[in-house]
């Protein structure tokens, strides 16, 4: 039996998850049995960062994937973040990296610089 908190919504839900049924219990609502499901079979997580950048008035660029990625993917999409460069300008929203370690994520920038 594995134990969590369903992060869904602002209730904070005591989830009980059994891994061999995947049957959930102590959640209000069906958003939180599936993301208990999804949390003991497939994690996923927005992955939040910065790049190097040059011609910004900073030194670094914050950037996020655009959607959850593979939580044992996390590792590997740093290392492709850190070996990267921008350059400027760069507009919040941009696509600096297009499916990033074949996640199907792309990495965007989270500010204008």
């Amino acid at each position: 039996m594995k134990e969590m908190i369903c992060i869904v919504c602002p209730r904070g839900c005591h989830l009980k998850v059994d891994e061999q049924t995947l049957e959930v219990t102590g959640n209000f609502c069906p958003r939180g049995a599936e993301y208990g499901k999804n949390e003991v079979t497939h994690p996923m997580r927005t992955l939040t960062g910065s790049v190097a950048i040059v011609g910004g008035m900073h030194a670094r660029l914050p950037v996020r994937t655009d959607r959850p990625i593979p939580k044992e993917k996390m590792f590997e999409v740093m290392n492709a973040l850190h070996s990267f460069t921008a350059t400027a300008p760069v507009a919040r929203g941009q696509v600096l990296i297009e499916n990033v370690c074949s996640t199907g994520a792309d990495i965007i920038a989270s500010r204008d610089m």
